[in-house]
């Protein structure tokens, strides 16, 4: 059976690392290093998950967000932000944004796997 595939989309080489490690065991981990690149991604991949960093470079997370789940082929596609954005108000603003959970910096890897697997089961 075919791995599902989660997009990870953070312009930190180490975050992105890290993500790799945690998820390339169960899950086809896709990369993107800011917006720009995971809208274009997410459309050309069709992902079953998408992990967002919101504070990127070219196009930030919530843009990339906004616009995926603006394309309607794209948006029944989760996407959880995985941010250092962890102030009061920044999870309403993700989720008013489109993001479906949102999991703050640094990572609670446990907390983070439980969310993936929610979603895709």
């Amino acid at each position: 059976m075919a791995k599902k595939k989660i997009l990870v989309v953070d312009d930190a080489e180490f975050n992105r690392d890290l993500l790799i490690q945690l998820l390339s065991d169960e899950y086809e981990v896709l990369v993107a290093v800011d917006g720009k690149e995971g809208v274009k991604k997410a459309e050309q991949e069709r992902p079953d998950l998408i992990l967002m960093d919101l504070g990127m470079p070219v196009m930030d997370g919530w843009e990339a967000t906004r616009k995926i789940k603006a394309n309607g082929e794209l948006k029944h596609i989760p996407i959880i932000a995985v941010t250092s954005h962890a102030m009061v108000g920044d999870e309403i603003q993700a989720r008013e944004a489109g993001c479906d959970d949102y999991v703050p910096k640094p990572i609670d890897e446990d907390e983070l796997m439980k969310k993936i697997k929610k979603f895709l089961g």
